[in-house]
């Protein structure tokens, strides 16, 4: 384990978010802020043309991990994402890969998380970018 400290914070009558928290107290040495990061494969200029939106999300979280990992950081360290993607309807109907594609980057960590849809993206095949913050032990 790590020296980290992390505690989901669930009010009082509230139910249990599923795959999130409401909000994380974390406290280390370290933080780290993940620029966002798209469906894409590492070394790639772009987004490649025809993914769908869970493949594009598997890509993204993969890209976040490693750049967290780089930094030092494990997945369990994370305690803020913010993911952006351009058709709610299509990130909805994307559930099970978005639910196979956490499992494989972060596994059950659930932390504070907030997902906004946007009319577009850096990229124009990009469907989904996302970001986060980490508390380094």
């Amino acid at each position: 384990m790590t020296d980290i400290a992390y505690q989901a914070i669930l009010p009082e009558g509230w139910p249990r978010p599923r795959g999130f928290a409401h909000a994380v107290v974390a406290s280390g040495t370290r933080s780290v802020r993940i620029a966002g990061q798209l469906g894409k494969q590492p070394g790639e200029a772009h987004v490649a043309e025809g993914l769908d939106l869970g493949a594009q999300w598997r890509l993204a979280m993969g890209n976040l991990v490693a750049v967290l990992k780089a930094a030092g950081g494990e997945p369990q360290h994370v305690v803020m994402l913010r993911a952006y993607v351009t058709d709610m309807a299509a990130f909805n109907r994307s559930g099970a890969a978005v639910g196979e594609a956490w499992g494989a980057t972060l596994g059950r960590h659930f932390p504070a998380m907030t997902l906004v849809q946007v009319s577009g993206l850096v990229d124009p095949h990009a469907m989904v970018e996302i970001e986060g913050e980490a508390i380094l032990p």
